[in-house]
C-alpha cells in the first residue's frame, strides 16, 4: 500500500499493489491446533435444522475414526451442546481455552459451555459476537482435527460474514427445508458463498418427509420438496434429505443425538473426505 494511500480504490491505479494483493482477513488457529479441514453449515433462515444436521455430520465422521470437532458459531442461539448433553463447563488455561468432549470424543466449543447458566441470554452487539466467533477459532486449544463443522448462524449478516473471512473453510453445506420459499432463501446463501469464494458442496433438506410407520411410504409433510430444482439451477448435488423423525427430536432432546441411527448424510460425509486438506 502507498503512503499516500486514501483507501478510495477510483483513485488508484491498476498497479497498485493493494489491489493486486487483497488483504487477507483470516484468523491464525491457536499454536496448539491443527485442524485440517473446516466445513460450514449454513442456513439462510432459522429453524430448518442446521444445528441437527452439523451434530449428525460431525456424529456420521466421528464413527469413521475421524478426529472430530464443533465450532458453535451460533452465539445467540447455540443448541449444540443440548444435542450433546454437555453440562460441564469449558476451562482454561495459559495455553488457551479447552474444548468439552462429548460421549464419542468429539470436541466442542459453544458459548453455552461459557455460561453460568445454559438459559441466560447473549445480549451482544455485532462486533462482541464477531469477536467471540475468531477468539472460538484463535483461543481454543483444539488439538489435531480431521474435520471442523462450523454450525453458522443464519443469515448472511455480520455473524456469518465473521466465519467466511476468519476461518479457512473448506467448503460449506447448505441445509434447507422443502417450503417453496426455500429457493429465495438458498439463493442468497450460494451468493454470499460466491462472493466470499468458498465452495457450496451441496444441499441438505431437512423435514424433507414423514415414513409411514405402517407401510413404509414417505408422505411429503410441508409439500412438494423443490430441493431438485434448486440444486440444478446452481449445478449443486443433493446430499441428503432428513425425514421428520421423532426419533431425531428425542435424542436430541435427550443429548444423545450420536445414538441416531441411518445412514442419511452418508453422501455428504463421502465428499467431505474427498476435500483436500487446508493450510489452516
Amino acid at each position: 500500500m502507498s503512503e499516500t494511500c486514501t483507501h478510495d480504490c477510483s483513485s488508484c491505479g491498476e498497479n497498485c499493489p493493494s489491489r493486486n494483493q487483497p488483504q487477507s482477513f483470516l484468523e491464525p488457529q491457536n499454536a496448539l491446533s491443527h485442524v485440517k479441514k473446516v466445513i460450514g453449515v449454513v442456513s439462510g433462515k432459522g429453524g430448518v435444522g442446521k444445528s441437527l444436521v452439523t451434530s449428525m455430520l460431525a456424529a456420521t465422521m466421528r464413527r469413521r475414526d475421524a478426529e472430530t470437532a464443533i465450532l458453535d458459531a451460533d452465539i445467540t442461539g447455540p443448541s449444540i451442546p443440548k444435542c450433546f448433553g454437555l453440562k460441564e463447563r469449558a476451562v482454561s488455561d495459559e495455553n488457551g481455552l479447552y474444548p468439552v468432549l462429548t460421549k464419542t470424543g468429539i470436541k466442542v466449543m459453544s458459548v453455552n459451555l461459557l455460561l453460568e447458566e445454559e438459559t441466560s441470554p447473549v445480549v451482544w452487539r455485532g462486533p462482541v459476537i464477531a469477536g467471540a466467533i475468531k477468539q472460538f477459532w484463535t483461543d481454543v486449544v483444539w488439538g489435531e482435527v480431521d474435520y471442523m463443522f462450523v454450525d453458522m448462524p443464519p443469515g448472511t449478516g455480520d455473524a456469518p460474514l465473521t466465519v467466511f473471512q476468519s476461518l479457512p473453510l473448506s467448503g460449506i453445506l447448505i441445509v434447507t427445508s422443502p417450503q417453496e420459499l426455500v429457493s429465495m432463501i438458498v439463493s442468497k446463501a450460494v451468493e454470499m458463498a460466491k462472493m466470499m469464494d468458498v465452495p457450496v458442496l451441496g444441499l441438505v433438506e431437512n423435514m424433507s418427509y414423514v415414513q409411514c410407520p405402517d407401510c413404509g411410504k414417505q408422505i411429503p409433510l410441508f409439500g412438494e420438496s423443490h430441493i431438485d430444482e434448486v440444486a440444478a439451477k446452481y449445478a449443486l448435488k443433493v446430499l441428503g434429505r432428513l425425514p421428520v423423525d421423532p426419533q431425531l427430536a428425542t435424542l436430541c432432546d435427550r443429548g444423545a443425538i450420536e445414538l441416531f441411527d441411518g445412514a442419511y448424510l452418508d453422501a455428504a460425509a463421502d465428499l467431505i473426505e474427498t476435500l483436500p486438506a487446508g493450510d489452516a
